[in-house]
């Protein structure tokens, strides 16, 4: 007998399950496209900010930038102040060149402000006269910044120069600027000048000319700021060279003002021994000799200040066999030359001159008037002497020719123009003699 298999009831969860994979796949895709939209909403919302950071961080490397550039030209502008500085010039002349050089340095006065101080203001170097100090401001608008503080950003910048020396010094000094043969060397003459050197401020070619083959000279250096023309009787102690094409050398006695000359003009001009009394304004007492001052024995003069106006002061012998001989005996005194007054120690008398040590005039012999141009001060003949002091002639010629010879002391020579010739003879030792120095191979370096 046939049997129908039995059936199980209808189950509804007994029918295939293949629908599950796609309700799960359409709930994935809806969870994504969900996803998405939150992704947006957020990069939405953080865009701001990360475009306001960017230009945050650019804007804080363009104003590092433009302060660089403001350093660079406070760095240039400080040493060009004291490369000023180191030629003497004065305060307008060294502000001038700072802000020259700054402003080639893309630095606009419109944008900011320029301070020069010299001596510095501030720092370190405050106070120091030889230092320059430079500050540079410029205000930047503000870009990205201006959401934090609309105002005006200012940058600054700060540096500081210093002249450095080096412990050379010159004893003689022509001080022209433009001329050829400042210092000359010429004829017979023999120039030994021990512990210090020989230095030229003219840019001609010539600046330093010693052509004649029987000329010497025995200096530690010679420097120029031109050229020079030597011979092989040129022996230099302490540089393989001749230093051309160099800094001007600075006038020591360049801030020294000129005496007044409302003095009582002195009739005895025949003593024997000179003593001022009269009070001058500088604090030293002075006399003064109108019409000149001819020594033709042995004179001492006392400490002070001797005014020659017009005229020449002269030591001069003139071969007369005089009893006690003839000479100058100067201790602690300076001679000041005015009125085209000249120096003629032409004979054959002895020099024993000493200048004073404190005082306005301290270090001075003989000082020319910055007036007197075109003048020459001559030292010629058999004058053995012994000199501690300067003669200072800046804008008159020195010239050394003959005979004459100075054996001992410390002789700084400082006139526009310098020569040596004939048969002069020149030993200047400034090893130990308080002085004021005239620096030669000084240095301008950036300290701050």
């Amino acid at each position: 007998m046939f049997t129908r298999p039995k059936t199980r009831p209808c189950d509804p969860h007994s029918r295939p399950r293949r629908g599950w994979r796609r309700r799960l796949a359409r709930h994935v895709s809806g969870f994504a496209a969900d996803s998405q939209g939150a992704v947006a909403i957020l990069a939405a919302l953080t865009m701001p900010v990360l475009v306001l950071g960017m230009g945050l961080g650019a804007e804080a490397g363009y104003q590092y930038m433009v302060q660089r550039n403001l350093q660079h030209a406070a760095d240039l502008a400080a040493h060009a102040g004291g490369t000023r500085l180191r030629a003497g010039d004065s305060k307008a002349a060294i502000d001038a060149a700072a802000l020259h050089v700054a402003t080639q340095a893309e630095f606009a006065v419109d944008e900011g402000s320029f301070v020069l101080n010299t001596p510095p203001a501030t720092g370190p170097n405050a106070g120091s006269a030889a230092g320059v100090e430079v500050l540079l401001t410029k205000t930047q608008p503000r870009f990205f910044s201006a959401i934090i503080d609309n105002e005006p950003l200012v940058i600054s910048a700060r540096a500081v120069a210093a002249v450095v020396t080096t412990g050379s010094a010159a004893c003689v000094l022509a001080l022209s600027p433009t001329g050829s043969r400042a210092v000359t060397v010429s004829g017979s003459t023999n120039v030994s000048l021990e512990g210090c050197d020989v230095a030229s401020n003219s840019n001609a070619s010539d600046a330093f000319w010693m052509a004649n083959s029987s000329a010497r000279l025995t200096v530690g250096c010679v420097n120029t700021v031109g050229g020079a023309v030597t011979s092989s009787n040129l022996q230099l102690l302490d540089c393989p060279a001749v230093n051309e094409y160099t800094p001007v050398v600075r006038d020591p006695y360049a801030h020294l003002a000129e005496p007044s000359i409302s003095v009582p003009c002195e009739n005895d001009t025949k003593a024997s021994v000179f003593t001022p009394s009269f009070a001058h304004p500088s604090g030293v007492p002075a006399m003064r000799f109108c019409g000149g001052l001819d020594v033709k024995k042995q004179v001492t003069f006392n400490p002070g200040l001797y005014i020659i106006d017009g005229g020449d002061l002269t030591l001069n012998a003139n071969g007369e066999a005089i009893e006690g001989g003839v000479g100058m005996d100067v201790q602690g005194a300076t001679f000041y030359l005015t009125g085209n007054a000249q120096l003629k120690l032409t004979g054959n008398g002895g020099l024993n001159m000493q200048a004073p040590t404190t005082g306005p005039f301290s270090g001075i012999l003989v000082f020319g008037s910055r007036s007197q141009h075109g003048v020459t001060h001559e030292i010629r003949g058999n004058s053995g002497s012994t000199t501690q002091g300067a003669l200072y002639m800046p804008t008159s010629e020195i010239v050394f020719s003959g005979n004459s010879t100075t054996v001992n002391g410390c002789t700084q020579v400082i006139g526009l123009t310098v020569e040596f010739t004939g048969n002069s003879t020149l030993r200047s030792t400034c090893t130990t003699f308080d002085a004021p120095r005239i620096e030669t191979n000084v240095l301008v370096s950036l300290v701050e």
